[in-house]
């Protein structure tokens, strides 16, 4: 069986682009392999700069000749009906075969499709392949129609065995298969020939190319920790970075370089930052001062100084970004100074957050009127978080930041050290972005968990306030990240918040926006139309609590951002008119964005799912505790699930289950059939053998324990109890006919399994496992 190797040889390919372009073109020419009929044993896939590789091992030779038969019409059928099945079929009438059934002879055509050679499908597969390569991004050139990346220079394809190799014939677009390739661009250049991988490989790395990317990222690594070791330095790990300096070089020369000491100075964020984005520079740190001291370059190519020319060059072009950096950093730290972190937040009054939800400023007034509010919630200052909240978003207007946006937040706690404000608030400048995804770090300081809970959440709640939600899997504004990072918020710091007030809270300070009118404000401007709507003299959440339930059409209005007032059509009171002209009024107790608020802890208690399916908690069991009263509080759900999850992957949970799960059927049939409820207590003197004795007195035993247990939210408690359930029940099973002759007897019986449903159901909703 033959081995094929295929080599696309090309201008070089974006670092960023390598990695797929590898899995594409594996899965596209293997897959073109099978659906023609050949099988293969293994397959690998290979990139360089200037080229993208695939070997593959095993290849049948030929396809196989494939039989095909099909029933046809009956002989004695019309003409035009066997004239249909012999251009259906491509045959004549003389190739087809009559045979005997039971309705009489019936006309068949046998059809054999002969195997093709591997050669043959190979040139087809691999046309097709690069003609429809899916890149990100392609280019034509010259006055060819060929798409590639880069210009495509020589195709090499070869099938080889133990006979030999030969070349693959095929020519597309003036490129014609052949059986060589090039070296290094500029270390071995010249063109040679190869007669399959190993030869192949070898003679690459024999001019100057590193083949597997892989084995590169290894080499650059080990030779970069082993000079900083050397120096009694330290890399900073950097994975991107190393993924990508691997596809920029094909013969990676790793050399080290010393930073100016006029830049040492530079938060090492800020250095880290500028040598990756800027120069690909790995960071270099001395271990006793912290500082970063050197940098790693990884050069393409071995030179005659030994890189001096090199690090010389790239020495003057890092310090001309520096220099940048250095001067970003001081203006910053001057306006710091002077106007302090709030005068330099003031340019956010004129950066839109989103046109329906004001301005950053308007924002950060959100959050922080709700950090105050979450402050107490979590153990923190209402007066630091609110201050925190005021000026964690005031170095998006830093010149810094708007050099490197990925510094945001990292910059606001140095320049809040820098204003001498307190740690707290330095801290909950940087952390209140986290956690940014589900490996991220978690804040715990109290000051940073309300102002990051803040943040997401008003971002939740406002986006929800004007109906912009994720889609399928369309989330432009990472709403899915930001409940993933409150779900984690309130976990990992053990947070007792029930979420329906939170979100309550959170909607309410968007009410300003949505309805045209401040219902935090009693001045002259909104006087006359709070005590028209019956909100005067009430506080900001007794206010949003009176609003009386306003008809559809009036309710719609919110969601269009043309006439919400002060931005187009309508007046604030003409918004809040009933379609009878009435003014709406607050005498009711309607909660606003009431369907807002509970369609937003569905989606909470979605990507709950999905973070606790990542723990090994199976959905079912989710959704058993999803069930109960009060879960809105996610601690208290994730909980709940998590005992519930442990006791039924032991036999006495697995057993109950059973128990329970025929006590409940027997009795929803029952209750069916009879068109009653078994519900008003079974009696202990209607017990006529020992097993319904046993369980009376087992679920009064339980019944004691597991209320006090669920009281102290000691569910592993609870559930133990609940597991004593497990023999009674089997015996009375065993040994008890429920649905006995004696017509009180029977009722008594059935009121007792629904003893047992009540018991189990004040822990979980068992009904909804499965299984």
């Amino acid at each position: 069986m033959p081995d094929l190797l295929i080599e696309l040889f090309s201008e070089e390919i974006p670092a960023r682009m390598q990695a797929r372009a590898r899995e594409d073109l594996k899965k596209l020419v293997t897959d073109g392999l099978v659906e023609a009929g050949l099988t293969y044993a293994s397959a690998g896939a290979f990139s360089t700069p200037r080229r993208l590789v695939l070997s593959v091992e095993g290849l049948s030779a030929e396809s196989p000749t494939l039989r095909e038969e099909r029933k046809g019409p009956k002989a004695d059928a019309p003409a035009a009906a066997i004239e249909g099945f012999l251009r259906s079929t491509g045959l004549t009438r003389d190739r087809l075969e009559t045979r005997e059934d039971k309705k009489g002879a019936v006309l068949f055509a046998v059809v054999e499709k002969p195997g093709r050679p591997a050669s043959e499908i190979v040139a087809e597969v691999l046309e097709r392949t690069i003609r429809t390569f899916p890149w990100p991004k392609s280019m034509r050139w010259g006055t060819g129609s060929l798409r590639w990346v880069r210009p495509l220079q020589s195709i090499l394809c070869l099938l080889s065995d133990e006979a030999g190799a030969e070349v693959v014939p095929m020519t597309l677009d003036g490129l014609t298969a052949g059986n060589s390739t090039e070296g290094h661009r500029f270390m071995a250049p010249a063109r040679f020939a190869v007669s399959g991988f190993e030869d192949y490989r070898a003679k690459l790395a024999r001019a100057f190319v590193m083949l597997d990317a892989s084995e590169r990222e290894q080499a650059i690594w080990h030779e970069a920790t082993t000079q900083a070791f050397a120096q009694g330095l330290e890399v900073v790990p950097d994975a991107a970075l190393l993924s990508e300096v691997a596809g920029l070089v094909e013969w990676p020369v790793v050399l080290m370089g010393a930073i100016g000491e006029d830049f040492l100075g530079l938060p090492p964020e800020v250095l880290q930052t500028s040598m990756r984005e800027h120069q690909k520079f790995f960071s270099v740190t001395n271990p006793a001062t912290g500082r970063i001291e050197k940098f790693v370059t990884v050069a393409n190519r071995e030179t005659a100084d030994h890189g001096e020319t090199i690090l010389k060059g790239n020495g003057k072009v890092l310090s001309a970004r520096l220099s940048d950096a250095r001067f970003f950093w001081e203006n910053d730290l001057r306006t710091v100074k002077t106007a302090g972190l709030e005068g330099m937040a003031e340019g956010l009054k004129q950066v839109t957050f989103h046109n329906r939800l004001g301005s950053q400023a308007d924002r950060i007034a959100r959050i922080e009127a709700l950090a105050r509010e979450i402050a107490p919630l979590v153990g923190a200052s209402p007066d630091l978080a609110a201050e925190a909240a005021r000026v964690a978003k005031a170095d998006l207007q830093s010149a810094m930041v708007g050099e490197f946006p990925e510094l945001q937040g990292t910059m606001g706690s140095y320049y809040a050290r820098a204003a001498g404000l307190p740690e707290a608030v330095a801290q909950a400048c940087k952390a209140h972005y986290q956690p940014l995804g589900p490996s991220d770090a978690v804040p715990t300081d109290p000051v940073s968990v309300a102002v990051a809970l803040a943040d997401k959440i008003d971002t939740l709640t406002g986006f929800w306030a004007i109906d912009e939600k994720p889609t399928g899997s369309k989330d432009p504004f990472a709403l899915r990240r930001a409940a993933l990072g409150v779900i984690r918020l309130l976990l990992v710091n053990g947070l007792r918040i029930p979420g329906f007030a939170l979100l309550e809270m959170a909607f309410g300070h968007h009410l300003n926006r949505i309805v045209g009118v401040d219902l935090g404000s009693d001045d002259r401007d909104n006087a006359e139309l709070l005590t028209k709507l019956g909100l005067s003299g009430k506080n900001l959440h007794e206010r949003a609590a009176l609003v009386e339930e306003v008809q559809a059409d009036v309710r719609r209005k919110y969601r269009d951002r043309a006439i919400v007032a002060g931005r187009g059509k309508v007046s604030a009171e003409d918004f809040w008119r009933l379609s009878d002209g009435t003014l709406a009024t607050g005498s009711g107790n309607y909660r606003v964005f009431h369907e807002e608020i509970a369609d937003l802890l569905s989606f909470f208690h979605d990507r709950l799912k999905v973070h606790l399916r990542e723990q090994g908690i199976r959905h079912d069991v989710i959704d058993a505790c999803l069930a109960m009263p009060g879960n809105d509080d996610l601690t208290l759900l994730v909980k709940r699930a998590e005992a519930l999850s442990a006791f039924l992957k032991t036999d006495d949970g697995t057993n109950l289950l059973q128990g329970f799960k025929r006590a409940n059927n027997i009795l929803t049939q029952a209750e069916a059939k009879d068109g009653v409820e078994y519900s008003f207590g079974a009696d202990p003197k209607f017990a006529e053998t020992d097993a319904e004795r046993a369980l009376f007195e087992a679920l009064e035993t339980a019944e004691a324990a597991i209320g006090p247990a669920l009281q102290a939210e000691d569910f592993a408690a609870a559930m133990s109890a609940m597991a004593a359930l497990r023999a009674p029940i089997d015996a009375f099973f065993e040994t008890v006919q429920v649905n006995a002759d004696n017509a009180v007897l029977r009722r008594n019986r059935l009121n007792m399994l629904h003893s047992i449903r009540a018991t189990c159901a004040r822990v979980a909703d068992l009904t909804r496992i499965e299984g």
